[in-house]
């Protein structure tokens, strides 16, 4: 059954599927660890459920074993992520989210395949996307998908780290595969690499100084000493993962679903900060970023305005943010116009 599943799984798209175990215990320690000192920073949900989150059984009674897969997520053809990041006027988002919402996407193919497994075995399976308690790193590590990197993500020798994760816990005692070996060696290109640094150490991530944590899960204020750091990154940073040397092996997707979408892999800062709310909702239904909203969208647009060279077009928007009705947009666009005043005075 489980080179079955296997079997089924590619067929769905899946570029590798792996079966583990759900022993958790150290992952659980040291959950419970980063919970204590705070470093999930405004994110509740992460603390939430406790160590459930490392125990599968708990969540879903019955469970003794979890199918963990991959699915490739790297526009075939997208604007050369370091070129946007050089020139300060773009703006750049997370490469992940260029297409479709990949939790509707992974969902759809998840329940394909547990209604295949359901069809052939009497058991009890529920499918995960990033949408419930679950250690997905540590899952798919146990089912030989790869280790667990020091900048936390997960990384393969033969695909590097841009895919996305998705679980089918099932009541099936399926044979296990082997949990993945540790290949980072001595290599920490991505704690030297982070710009707010965010990666306190191997293998040690305080998410409230990282630039996905600040653009995405933040509702808030960003903290003003982070901003500059940011760069013109408004949704997501992808730092660590483009200097991983395992990522040279990475491939590109095949799922026209994240096919980039209104060009955001290389549109300029002034252009997105003209997108009303409306514009926002309509361009955007479908997608990732959609889920921060267009206020939020605003303020990140702002800060990376306000770190985007100086001229009448840059000036121009901002002026026009800090007028708009929301305090929290209004608030980052007067930073930037003062940081932009600053950097004019001798």
């Amino acid at each position: 059954m489980a080179a079955r599943i296997k079997a089924w799984g590619g067929a769905l798209g899946f570029q590798a599927v792996g079966i583990g175990d759900i022993h958790l215990e150290s992952a659980e320690a040291h959950l419970l660890q980063w919970l204590a000192e705070g470093r999930h920073g405004a994110m509740d949900y992460m603390a939430k459920h406790g160590a459930k989150r490392a125990r599968p059984a708990e969540l879903v009674p019955g469970t003794l074993r979890v199918i963990s897969v991959r699915m490739n997520y790297y526009p075939e053809r997208c604007k050369d992520t370091h070129e946007v990041l050089a020139d300060g006027s773009r703006a750049f988002v997370s490469r992940y989210a260029l297409g479709r919402d990949y939790h509707k996407v992974l969902r759809n193919r998840l329940e394909k395949l547990a209604q295949q497994i359901r069809a052939e075995a009497d058991c009890q399976c529920r499918v995960f996307t990033d949408s419930a308690p679950v250690l997905e790193v540590e899952l798919a590590q146990l089912a030989h998908l790869g280790w667990r990197g020091k900048h936390t993500l997960l990384l393969s020798r033969e695909q590097g780290s841009y895919f996305f994760l998705g679980e089918i816990f099932i009541d099936l005692p399926l044979q296990v595969d082997m949990p993945a070996k540790n290949h980072c060696g001595t290599c920490q290109s991505c704690i030297d690499i982070c710009p707010t640094r965010a990666i306190t150490a191997p293998y040690q991530l305080d998410a409230r100084r990282c630039i996905s944590y600040l653009t995405i899960e933040l509702g808030g204020n960003i903290p003003v000493e982070l901003r500059p750091l940011i760069g013109n990154r408004i949704y997501g940073c992808d730092d660590c993962q483009l200097v991983c040397p395992w990522n040279c092996f990475a491939h590109k997707t095949v799922e026209p679903d994240f096919a980039v979408r209104n060009g955001l892999d290389d549109v300029s800062l002034v252009e997105l900060s003209k997108w009303d709310e409306a514009v926002f909702h309509a361009r955007l239904a479908g997608s990732a970023i959609h889920r921060i909203g267009h206020e939020q969208w605003l303020r990140n647009i702002a800060v990376a305005l306000g770190n985007a060279p100086a001229s009448a077009e840059a000036a121009t928007a901002l002026h026009d943010l800090a007028q708009h009705l929301s305090p929290l947009v209004r608030e980052h666009a007067a930073w930037a116009l003062q940081r932009h005043i600053e950097a004019q005075i001798p």
